[in-house]
């Protein structure tokens, strides 16, 4: 496994690869690698000849200067977890190889990027496509893989990859969840003790939903929710919202789409947990 810091460097390896007819898969990633993570990159060994893992926490996406400077960063245990599961190159590189000047682009992807997480984290998502959209350039990879988790960030990217003709396939990969229902993430790792004990509430809340959602309305189901979440002091949603599937756009009726998706943050404590469940 290598270690790359510079773009000029890896593209010079992948070149390589690509005149070798090797098939490059590409799972991005902000460090901080757990399980989930390690589930996308055991995908992306398995189904092509070459795998990129980059290591990168964006400062564009992020709208809360805070959370920039909390977000964890363990590049060397990272690597130490890339390594035994197939990982040919990870691309670490610094905030200053990845934008030597400024990236002014805006784009517009309509309702996917302006509801949900895109109204309440305002640039979050054009700074997802400005870090991905450039990943892409440098990997040039057949294939990526990325968690539903981010449900949302999915939609977003696969907008962003038709907007700009990016020749790639995008792969969503199921959620990973602890034995108790949480699902992975990099930021469970802030959550204190009694915190992590509560945070499970959010997964078990969706699931007690899904089995009641035929028979109660949109809205019943969301209140539900929201209540549930909320009776417990160490727990404030920020929003839950059902939508369609693929456009984002909220659903009043179970009628309204065929692929209804249940969207939840949460704030346990300080920490911002995301979460979804599919109708």
């Amino acid at each position: 496994m290598k270690i790359v810091n510079s773009i000029k460097e890896l593209k010079s390896y992948l070149a390589e690869e690509k005149r070798n007819n090797k098939q490059i898969g590409f799972v991005p990633t902000m460090g901080a690698l757990h399980d989930g993570h390690l589930s996308l990159v055991e995908r992306c060994v398995k189904e092509n000849d070459v795998c990129v893992v980059s290591v990168f926490v964006n400062p564009t996406q992020f709208n809360d200067k805070h959370d920039l400077e909390t977000y964890p960063r363990t590049l060397d245990k990272d690597c130490t977890l890339l390594e035994p599961v197939g990982c040919d190159y990870v691309f670490a590189p610094s905030a200053e190889e990845m934008y030597p000047e400024p990236d002014t682009r805006t784009f517009d992807f309509g309702t996917v990027s302006a509801v949900m997480e895109g109204a309440r984290r305002p640039g979050h998502f054009n700074g997802v496509a400005q870090i991905v959209s450039k990943l892409f350039y440098v990997v040039e990879p057949d294939n990526a893989y990325f968690g539903e988790k981010d449900f949302q960030q999915i939609a977003v990217i696969r907008a962003m990859v038709k907007q700009l003709d990016i020749p790639v396939k995008i792969n969503d990969c199921p959620i990973l969840r602890e034995a108790d229902g949480l699902a992975l993430s990099s930021r469970n790792m802030r959550l204190t003790p009694e915190q992590r004990q509560k945070a499970p509430l959010i997964a078990r809340t969706l699931k007690e939903s899904a089995n009641f959602a035929p028979e109660k309305s949109v809205q019943e189901v969301i209140d539900y929710v929201i209540n549930t979440i909320n009776a417990d002091p160490v727990m404030r949603v920020e929003y839950y919202e059902i939508v369609d599937g693929n456009t984002m756009e909220s659903i009043k009726n179970w009628s309204d789409t065929t692929y209804p998706v249940g969207c939840i943050t949460v704030y346990c404590g300080e920490v911002r947990l995301i979460d979804n469940i599919k109708y």
